[in-house]
């Protein structure tokens, strides 16, 4: 969980900053950061992706999984939940104006630094391997973007480092008790997909060059460990496949 507790103290950190400094940080400034930000997310992806020791085993995972995502609507469902709750909790027009102000920061942020593809995949890589660059990564957007809003949502936004815990956290813990069913090999490619989402991510929602539904290709971290596992089982099948797609 160490990625987790950077990232709650960046929260923190651009959170305090936020709320005595906020307003003096100039909006080029943020944009700038967050682009290379970004070029910096993109080229951990494709590292990650390089590291794959069987490249069909992860497009398949992507195209499976990314059909899946689709099915299920991952992304259109975790947007709707978020408005949902900030309809539920930060809508009401009759409450205190503080009291309104303090749970509109508090839900904003926590949506922000819980839902969406990075935190997903960071945490399981923080949990499996002990590995935390991607939540290091998520933290100085964490941090920048807690700054952005302490400034004008107050200090309900520090208050999101309870939630960052209990769901960041609870995926590490829960990933590493899959050590003992995951071969090197399954995560290996895991990662590998996972990179692949994370390049994704970076070309969309950091860079913006183009719109691309990144959380509905999540279920490809599922899919490429059992491929692993079919290939160990079927190799006569798996070199069948592989000379139909040469």
């Amino acid at each position: 969980m160490t990625g987790t507790f950077i990232n709650i103290a960046t929260i923190l950190l651009g959170g305090t900053l936020g709320l005595f400094f906020g307003a003096r940080l100039p909006q080029r400034a943020r944009e700038t950061v967050v682009a290379g930000l970004g070029l910096f997310t993109a080229a951990i992806g494709l590292q990650m992706f390089f590291k794959t020791d069987n490249a069909i085993i992860v497009l398949l995972s992507l195209l499976v999984g990314g059909l899946l995502g689709e099915w299920w609507r991952i992304e259109t469902h975790l947007e709707h939940f978020g408005a949902w709750l900030e309809a539920r909790f930060a809508g009401g027009s009759n409450e205190d104006e503080n009291g309104s102000r303090f749970v509109k920061g508090f839900l904003t942020a926590s949506l922000l630094f819980c839902v969406g593809p990075m935190t997903i995949l960071g945490a399981m890589q923080d949990g499996l391997t002990g590995d935390y660059r991607l939540l290091a990564i998520k933290a100085v957007l964490d941090g920048f973007a807690s700054l952005a809003f302490a400034s004008t949502l107050g200090v309900g936004v520090l208050f999101s480092v309870l939630v960052v815990l209990l769901y960041q956290g609870g995926i590490s813990l829960a990933a590493a008790q899959l050590q003992a069913l995951l071969t090197p090999a399954m995560t290996n490619e895991m990662f590998a997909a996972g990179g692949v989402i994370l390049l994704g991510l970076a070309v969309s929602s950091l860079l913006e060059i183009k719109p691309i539904r990144s959380g509905n290709l999540l279920p490809a971290l599922g899919i490429a460990p059992v491929l692993v596992w079919v290939v160990d089982k079927l190799p006569q099948w798996w070199e069948g496949l592989q000379w139909l797609l040469h």
